[in-house]
């Protein structure tokens, strides 16, 4: 019998979280997304998490809305890494190679997830939205709650932080394998 209470008030919690954040979770990853599709099967999987951990939820780490914010944001984060999606990348971001030709390969992209990962998430946010998601900077500010010309100063910089991270990226990994060359060459001595 108290299994079966304890049931019943569960459920009507989960209903009265669902009710109080639906609408928030659901203008959070629209935002995000492209596909209204896709947009529905991302807050079902939220509210799916955030019911599976309901139980494990602790109070004294963080107010509900938070935890809520923080699945739903990873949710979404998860969305594109599996994703793999393709998109045109600004040619600010574009490093020459020797050939000139500036082709996207494997390391090319991988090191551009590393900067985007080192990105504040407001600029991360900003610069998914405006080349993947094709979003004028002027949409951009009104869909993140700020100025336009804020919006284009943070677009400014955040491309700047970006193009820094990946030079001197691509200078690690430049000075790692002409170390690893010069190595190989002294052992065919």
């Amino acid at each position: 019998m108290i299994e079966i209470q304890e049931n019943v008030e569960l459920k009507r919690r989960q209903e009265c979280i669902y009710i109080e954040f639906k609408d928030k979770v659901t203008r959070y990853v629209r935002g995000k997304m492209v596909s209204v599709h896709d947009t529905e099967d991302l807050v079902s999987d939220v509210f799916v998490k955030v019911f599976n951990g309901l139980t494990d939820y602790d109070e004294s780490r963080s107010s509900l809305s938070t935890w809520i914010y923080t699945i739903t944001r990873n949710t979404v984060i998860d969305y594109f890494r599996k994703a793999k999606c393709f998109c045109e990348i600004p040619g600010e971001l574009c490093l020459e190679d020797d050939t000139g030709e500036g082709l996207l390969n494997e390391e090319a992209l991988e090191q551009l997830a590393n900067a985007l990962e080192n990105l504040e998430e407001r600029e991360r946010d900003l610069l998914l939205l405006h080349y993947y998601k094709n979003k004028s900077l002027k949409e951009i500010a009104r869909i993140m709650g700020m100025s336009y010309s804020n919006t284009r100063i943070i677009h400014k910089k955040a491309l700047d932080r970006m193009k820094q991270w990946m030079e001197s990226d691509k200078k690690t990994a430049m000075s790692i394998y002409c170390k690893n060359k010069r190595t190989a060459k002294e052992r065919s001595r």
